[in-house]
């Protein structure tokens, strides 16, 4: 097996800056420190009201990220028009309302099958990986690979309000990742992840990346976004 990748969001990064419309803290800077500190991609969420990364910082994360950069977004044809210019070397399709404090759930794929498979396939033309965020629900792993998906992150929200304990999520997850290897869907996991949750995971040997953002920045705020990065990507390989 392949070492896991480690990406770390830099979103909440951007929501302390956009807190007083400044410039600090800059979530090109931070990404340029996980980096350093072992990440081995960033992660940036461009919503559609610009909440938080701003399309600057897309731009210059492209510039300055020589790696895995991916570029989650709404399946709309304003957002593939940006990833389009942007070239990440990834996109994330994802689920997005205006009044949610995150993203709440996975991408409804199976009931938007023609229009999210519109904008798989143009990414794929213009070379940008496509990835689906999916809950893990055998459904939607079907549908993802229907539309001619690359990759599946598996939305680990529920396991994580549910604690690495609860079996029943955790066979949820098991099921819907072993169904994507067996679609040759390359398979990642995303959402609620911490420093308690993340070994669990970590021991399912077909994941191969760990997006994880909220937790890594909490943790920089007392120990620096190196060291927060060198523990995660520990936690990950240990297990």
């Amino acid at each position: 097996m392949s070492e896991r990748r480690l990406v770390v969001n830099v979103d909440h990064v951007a929501t302390v800056r956009q807190a007083r419309r400044g410039v600090e803290p800059d979530p090109v800077t931070a990404a340029a420190l996980a980096l350093l500190g072992g990440a081995d991609g960033i992660v940036a969420h461009l919503r559609e009201d610009r909440r938080h990364i701003q399309d600057r910082d897309v731009r210059l994360l492209r510039q300055t990220v020589h790696g895995l950069f991916c570029l989650e977004m709404a399946a709309t044809q304003e957002m593939l028009k940006v990833a389009l210019e942007a070239r990440p070397s990834s996109v994330t399709l994802v689920p997005e309302r205006r009044e949610e404090l995150t993203t709440e759930g996975g991408l409804d794929v199976q009931s938007r099958i023609g229009e999210v498979g519109e904008i798989v396939r143009a990414l794929g033309d213009g070379g940008i990986r496509a990835c689906l965020f999916v809950a893990p629900d055998l459904d939607q792993i079907k549908a993802a690979h229907r539309v001619g998906a690359r990759a599946v992150e598996i939305h680990t929200g529920r396991y994580a309000e549910r604690g690495p304990d609860h079996e029943e999520e955790v066979r949820r997850i098991e099921d819907a990742i072993r169904l994507a290897v067996k679609l040759r869907l390359e398979v990642g996991v995303g959402h609620g992840l911490d420093y308690r949750n993340v070994a669990r995971l970590a021991r399912i040997a077909e994941v191969e990346e760990f997006s994880i953002g909220h937790s890594i920045v909490s943790r920089a705020l007392f120990v620096g976004i190196e060291r927060a990065v060198r523990e995660m990507k520990a936690l990950v390989a240990r297990a």
